[in-house]
C-alpha cells in the first residue's frame, strides 16, 4: 500500500511538473510573439476606429433616425439595441469562446459581419429615404440591432484574443498606440470627409459606405496575429469546462469582486442612456444643429485621444481600479452640464454646448477599461471571456429603462433625467472606491 501511494504522489508530482513545464514553455511562446501581437492589435483598432467615427454613437446614430422619424421614444431603442447586442448576446457565446483555442478567424468573421450590416444601410438609404421614411427606420433599427449582436461577439472576441496574448502591464501601452492614434486619423478622416457629407442631402449613402469599408479593411488584420499552440494550460481547460454558461450567477456570488465591478458597470449605463438625446436636446432648444454635429464629433474625438495618453500609463503603472474611478467621475460631467446650460441664454448655451462632449469621449476608454479589470479579476484565460460578457451582461440590464427616458424626455424635458443620470454615475463612482487592485492581491502571492 505504501509503495502504491509512493507510486502515485511520483505520478502526480511528474504531471504537475509537465504541466507548469507547458505553461512556462506558452508564456514564452506568447511573450516572444508580443511585440508583433501588439502592432496586430493597434493596426485593428485604428482601422476599425476610423470607420467607426463615420458611426459615432453620440452624434451621427441619432441623428440618422431623426432624418427618418424624429422621436424620443424611437431614439431610446438605440442604447436598447445596443446593449443587447453588445452585452447579452456575447453571454451566449462565452462558453464557446472560452473552449476555442484559436479565435482570430472569428474575428475575421465577425468584423466583415460589421461590414456587411452597413452597406445594408447604404444601399436601403439610396431606396427607401424619400418614399418609406418609416419603413426604413425600421430597417434601420433592425439592422442596427443584428449589427450590435455581430459587435458584441466582436468585442469578446478582441477582448480575449488581448487576453491571452497581452500580458496586463501592456494593456495600456495598447491602448495609448490605437487610441491616439486612431482619434488622430479619424479625425482627418472627418474634416476630409464626415463634414462635406453631412452637409449632402444624401450623404449618409457615402457615410454608410464608407464605415463598412474601413470595418472590411480592418478585417484583413487578424490573419496576422500569431497564436502560439496549446493556448490553454490544463488547469484553464478544466476551469472552464467546470464554470457551465448556467453559472453566471454562481461566479458572481462567489467573486465579491466581479460583483462589485457589475454594479459599477450598471451605474455606468447611465451615462450611455442618455448619450443619443444631447444633440436632439440641443436641435430643440437651439434650432437647427446640423453645422454643429462635425464640430462635436471632433471634440468627442479628441477628448477620447488626449485622455488615452494619461490613461493608458497610468493603467499600466497604477492598474485599473484608479482609471476606473476617474473616468466614472468624470462622465457624471455631461448630463450636469447640460442641465446647467438651460439657466443661461440662449446663445451662449448654443456657443458652449460643444463642451458636453468632451466627457463623452471617455465612454469608448471607460468600456476598454472595464474589460481589462474583468480581465484580470480572472483566474484563468479560461475563465476571462465569461466574465468580460458577463460584465457586459450587468451593463446591459438597466438599459430596459431607455425608450422610457426617451418618452419622458419627450414629455417632461431633458434636465430631470439628466440630472438622475448624474445622480446614478457619481453612486457608481462611489461603489468604485470598494474595487480590489488585482495587480496587488496577486504580487502579494
Amino acid at each position: 500500500m505504501r509503495l502504491l501511494s509512493f507510486e502515485n504522489k511520483m505520478i502526480s508530482s511528474k504531471q504537475i511538473l509537465k504541466n507548469n513545464e507547458k505553461k512556462g514553455s506558452y508564456r514564452a511562446e506568447v511573450d516572444s510573439y508580443e511585440p508583433r501581437n501588439i502592432a496586430c492589435l493597434v493596426t485593428y483598432q485604428v482601422v476599425a476606429r476610423v470607420g467607426w467615427i463615420f458611426k459615432t454613437e453620440t452624434v451621427i446614430m441619432p441623428a440618422v433616425l431623426d432624418a427618418c422619424i424624429a422621436s424620443g421614444m424611437l431614439r431610446g431603442f438605440l442604447p436598447v439595441l445596443n446593449r443587447i447586442g453588445t452585452s447579452l448576446f456575447p453571454l451566449v457565446v462565452a462558453p464557446f469562446v472560452s473552449r476555442t483555442k484559436s479565435i482570430r478567424l472569428f474575428l475575421v468573421a465577425t468584423t466583415i459581419g460589421l461590414s456587411l450590416c452597413f452597406a445594408v444601410l447604404s444601399v436601403a438609404w439610396s431606396r427607401l429615404l424619400n418614399d418609406h421614411p418609416f419603413f426604413l427606420a425600421i430597417v434601420f433599427l433592425c439592422t442596427y440591432g443584428f449589427f450590435s449582436a455581430i459587435n458584441g461577439c466582436n468585442q469578446l472576441l478582441v477582448a480575449t484574443l488581448q487576453g491571452r496574448l497581452i500580458s496586463a502591464g501592456r494593456r495600456g501601452r495598447v491602448l495609448v498606440l490605437s487610441v491616439t492614434s486612431g482619434s488622430v486619423i479619424a479625425i482627418m478622416a472627418a474634416f476630409v470627409a464626415l463634414g462635406p457629407w453631412l452637409q449632402e442631402p444624401n450623404g449618409f449613402v457615402k457615410i454608410f459606405a464608407a464605415t463598412s469599408f474601413f470595418f472590411f479593411a480592418a478585417a484583413v488584420v487578424p490573419f496576422f496575429f500569431k497564436e502560439p499552440e496549446n493556448s490553454f494550460t490544463a488547469k484553464s481547460r478544466k476551469v472552464s469546462g467546470a464554470v457551465q454558461s448556467h453559472s453566471f450567477w454562481q461566479l458572481l456570488t462567489h467573486d465579491r469582486s466581479l460583483a462589485r465591478l457589475a454594479v459599477v458597470a450598471a451605474c455606468f449605463s447611465a451615462a450611455m442612456i442618455l448619450f443619443p438625446h444631447y444633440q436632439a436636446f440641443a436641435r430643440e432648444r437651439f434650432g437647427d444643429t446640423s453645422h454643429s454635429l462635425l464640430t462635436w464629433i471632433v471634440v468627442q474625438n479628441i477628448a477620447t485621444g488626449l485622455a488615452s495618453l494619461v490613461v493608458g500609463p497610468l493603467a499600466d503603472h497604477r492598474g485599473n481600479r484608479l482609471v476606473i474611478i476617474g473616468l466614472l467621475g468624470c462622465c457624471t460631467g455631461t448630463p450636469l452640464f447640460v442641465a446647467g446650460l438651460t439657466m443661461v441664454s440662449q446663445p451662449v448655451a448654443m456657443q458652449w454646448f460643444w463642451l458636453a462632449y468632451i466627457p463623452l469621449g471617455f465612454n469608448p476608454i471607460m468600456l476598454r477599461i472595464i474589460s481589462n479589470y474583468a480581465l484580470e479579476l480572472a483566474s484563468t484565460t479560461g475563465l476571462q471571456p465569461r466574465y468580460v460578457s458577463l460584465v457586459g451582461g450587468a451593463m446591459a440590464l438597466p438599459f430596459v429603462f431607455s425608450p422610457l427616458v426617451g418618452w419622458g424626455i419627450d414629455v417632461l424635458g431633458g434636465v430631470p433625467f439628466f440630472l438622475a443620470g448624474a445622480v446614478i454615475i457619481a453612486s457608481g463612482t462611489l461603489v468604485a472606491f470598494g474595487l480590489p487592485e488585482p495587480r496587488n492581491s496577486q504580487a502579494n502571492m
